[in-house]
């Protein structure tokens, strides 16, 4: 396993992440479509995943309606993990009841979330603590003076967010510097070798700010697993095939996918695996979250870490997943000042 650390912090994170977004979700909706493992399961996922030198756990208080957190709780309790040996990352912001306060980022919904998280992770502190969306209806300064007191008090290490757009997050970082708050170290998004329109403006505002990207859903859906075919066929039935909120434009992915199969019976690795790689060779990129539901899928993700890309087989896979130039984009492009 390699570390990086995590943006502008001092915080050390494994490559990979576990996510577990595919815990305890039976009877929970659109859970139960994306995992419905039970604490037998979880356990054995994140024995496995420490083994193999994660320390990066990733969930949130909406997971199945919280019983994601408790099952990641039980598990480090069950197995007799270190906490202090873990980096447990949470989010905040999805709704939890039917209540007016029930959602988003005011302080209320933040104080009363947090208590609830840690007791469901069964721990007296969260090492990221992640705004799960933006919230339009809530100033900003409430949002990071509550989290900047989550901080102060111990129950909170750092703080990131997630699914924010460019100016949004520029927006945060500029509100925590103007009071002297803390800011976000991190920012969660999705992005795939399918489905690159991150690079657009958010992968630029992180590198310049030096902000640390942590990638949902990698293989978009399981799309990038290498089980579809163009025909819709499938070795087997498939997260993709029946649940996918991802808009992808799949004759390109299929493109990609076809380049993607050949170099990687070529490399003598998976297809997944290179779609992981792919990801861990972007500057970027802090660390790419992954999710199974079967401990073989859970083994072939641990193998990306032990695929090396060259510059040629980079520039091969950046030529066919490219995106296409839009303004201003293409303007800049035309100048050069060097």
């Amino acid at each position: 396993m390699k570390y990086k650390v995590l943006g502008n912090s001092g915080l050390m994170v494994s490559t990979l992440c576990l996510g577990t977004m595919t815990f305890g979700g039976k009877g929970k909706g659109v859970y139960e479509m994306v995992g419905t493992l039970e604490q037998p399961a979880v356990d054995e996922q994140i024995k496995r995943a420490v083994e193999a030198g994660i320390n990066f756990i990733d969930t949130a208080n909406i997971y199945a309606e919280g019983r994601s957190e408790e099952l990641t709780g039980q598990a480090i309790r069950n197995l007799g993990l270190k906490r202090d040996d873990l980096v447990l990352a949470t989010k905040v912001c999805a709704p939890t009841g039917k209540g007016v306060n029930d959602q988003g980022l005011s302080r209320k919904h933040i104080m009363q979330q947090v208590e609830a998280s840690l007791k469901r992770l069964r721990t007296d502190y969260i090492d990221l603590y992640q705004a799960h969306n933006w919230d339009p209806l809530v100033p900003l300064e409430e949002t990071l003076r509550a989290m900047e007191d989550l901080i102060t008090s111990g129950k909170v290490r750092y703080i990131g967010g997630s699914n924010h757009m460019a100016w949004y997050m520029m927006k945060a970082l500029a509100v925590s510097d103007k009071h002297g708050l803390h800011s976000y170290i991190s920012m969660q998004s999705h992005y795939s070798i399918a489905t690159r329109e991150l690079e657009r403006d958010v992968v630029p505002a992180l590198l310049d700010q030096n902000v640390g990207l942590m990638v949902w859903s990698p293989l978009c859906a399981g799309l990038l697993s290498g089980k579809y075919q163009r025909n819709g066929e499938t070795e087997e039935a498939g997260r993709y095939q029946h649940h996918s909120f991802i808009p992808v434009d799949t004759a390109r992915a299929f493109n990609i996918l076809d380049v993607l199969h050949v170099m990687a019976a070529d490399k003598g690795t998976t297809v997944a695996q290179l779609s992981l790689a792919w990801l861990l060779h972007q500057p970027a990129v802090s660390s790419v979250i992954i999710g199974a539901n079967k401990m073989s899928q859970l083994e072939d993700n641990l193998g990306a870490v032990d695929v090396t890309l060259t510059p040629e087989e980079l520039k091969q896979l950046d030529e066919v997943s490219k995106l296409g130039v839009e303004y201003p984009g293409w303007i800049a492009n035309r100048r050069d000042r060097r």
